[in-house]
């Protein structure tokens, strides 16, 4: 099926979006944003979990409980971890959220919203599993970011005007068209690239003692 004309540039952004944070997260080089390649050292277990400050959400051993304004921990409870949360009203100020945590809620919104395009449309957030080392969890985003391309290869003209081709239950999605949804993917994975990018940063400025 030819892609829709309307889909080739947000599926070009997600694409680049998609290489730019992978390779930022595994190395061994990043594009520095002019083409130039800079070298990057993987991330590690202790960065991912890093938490710069007090009072932090991240991703934790299920027998340790919640962290800090966190009454739950999401993901499936046969895991071994799981992720901070709270049912809404969410704290306010937000906590401040790891690199594991970022994610972890990344790869999960990709994971469901492909499965609620075209998949079963039955999958929870107590159906993911939540990866505590740095391996498993940059693995499970190339999963669903992959499951999430093949989505949007899925869908014609007609899909990307339909309201509620995706039926995600954790957004807007059951009332937007899905051309909506494509979009605001695309600035999910945008922006919690770049704070993942910049906590990488600040890890390597803490333990460089700059």
């Amino acid at each position: 099926m030819a892609i829709p004309a309307r889909l080739v540039p947000l599926l070009g952004q997600f694409d680049f979006a998609r290489r730019r944070l992978t390779d930022r997260m595994a190395g061994p080089v990043r594009d520095s944003g002019n083409g130039t390649d800079v070298e990057v050292g993987p991330m590690t277990d202790a960065e991912y979990l890093w938490e710069p400050g007090p009072g932090c959400w991240s991703v934790r051993r299920r027998v340790e409980g919640p962290g800090p304004r966190a009454t739950v921990l999401t993901g499936t409870e046969s895991g071994d971890w799981g992720r901070d949360a709270t049912p809404a009203p969410h704290p306010a100020p937000p906590p401040f959220t790891t690199i594991a945590w970022r994610l972890s809620h990344l790869s999960e919104l990709l994971a469901l919203r492909a499965d609620h395009t075209n998949g079963s449309h039955t999958l929870t957030r107590d159906d993911y599993t939540i990866s505590g080392d740095v391996a498993t969890a940059v693995a499970a985003f190339d999963t669903a970011a992959g499951a999430w391309r093949n989505a949007l290869l899925s869908a014609d003209d007609k899909a990307l005007d339909t309201v509620g081709y995706s039926t995600y239950p954790h957004g807007s999605d059951p009332e937007d068209p899905f051309l909506e949804t494509v979009w605001w993917v695309n600035q999910e994975l945008l922006h919690h690239g770049a704070e993942i990018a910049l906590l990488r940063d600040l890890y390597r400025l803490r333990h460089a003692g700059t």
